[in-house]
């Protein structure tokens, strides 16, 4: 008997309890939608640094020196899985961190602690100027040079006719021949009379080389703004004639050099 009487008592309670409960979201549907609003905020942020640390990362492009594949104030993202996961090759247009401080010198847009903030969780492009983005024209083994009787630049013996070039500007207007280190690429901007790329440390010991390790990902597309709304800019399709090693007497003249 005690127990009977006691079971309903205690729906009695949970029933009485749980009125409370929604007498209060009544009389505080404010507050309850800051909470609900507080909770997406962080789900947001938590997700977004996710995939800036893993998958994606958007990138601010300061300079000209990939015109015109990408403009001056473009807000590019781009794919981290490359290289890793996905392989980085001739023609794709990477970003990579300037370690050397070698092109990365230019002035940086001023930010705030917010921005600051939203660039560490990726809710904003990175504006850090040791950030720099060119093309891939060699990877590790090739043999690259300036310039065939038409202008072109070979790569392993082979001219190429490179579409992507900023309207009047030459291939190179310096000469060069390298042959690409181990472990690196070899890069060069699409805006060739105002990049500042490999070209520049051709005579260094490492022939202007970057790193495979440096390299942050590939651009996968341009995002802002809206009326310049494209994809990443990598065309490998020039480079597709290219043998996979140079010519035995371009491997004599690199070894002679």
């Amino acid at each position: 008997m005690a127990e009977s009487e006691e079971e309903p008592q205690t729906r009695r309670q949970r029933r009485e309890s749980s009125q409370r409960r929604g007498t209060l979201k009544e009389r505080s549907p404010f507050l309850s939608f800051v909470t609900e609003c507080a909770i997406v905020i962080v789900l947001a942020i938590v997700i977004s640094f996710v995939v800036k640390t893993f998958f994606l990362r958007a990138f601010y492009i300061p300079s000209e020196s990939m015109e015109e594949t990408l403009q001056v104030d473009d807000r590019i993202v781009v794919n981290l899985l490359a290289p890793g996961v996905m392989d980085i090759d001739r023609g794709d247009v990477v970003v990579f961190e300037d370690t050397r401080e070698w092109w990365g010198s230019g002035a940086a847009p001023e930010t705030n602690a917010f921005q600051d903030a939203m660039i560490f969780v990726g809710l904003m492009p990175d504006t850090s100027s040791h950030y720099v983005v060119k093309r891939v024209v060699g990877m590790e083994g090739d043999h690259i040079e300036c310039c065939d009787d038409e202008g072109r630049i070979l790569v392993n013996g082979e001219p190429i006719d490179e579409p992507y070039l900023f309207p009047s500007d030459a291939p190179s207007a310096t000469e060069f021949e390298v042959t690409v280190p181990e472990d690196s690429v070899w890069l060069l901007g699409d805006h060739r009379s105002a990049s500042a790329d490999s070209r520049a440390h051709a005579s260094d010991p490492d022939m202007g080389a970057v790193p495979m390790d440096d390299i942050i990902g590939r651009s996968a597309a341009v995002i802002w703004p809206m009326n310049n709304w494209a994809g990443g800019g990598s065309d490998r399709d020039p480079f597709e004639q290219v043998p996979e090693e140079p010519p035995a007497e371009d491997e004599a003249r690199a070894e002679d050099g």
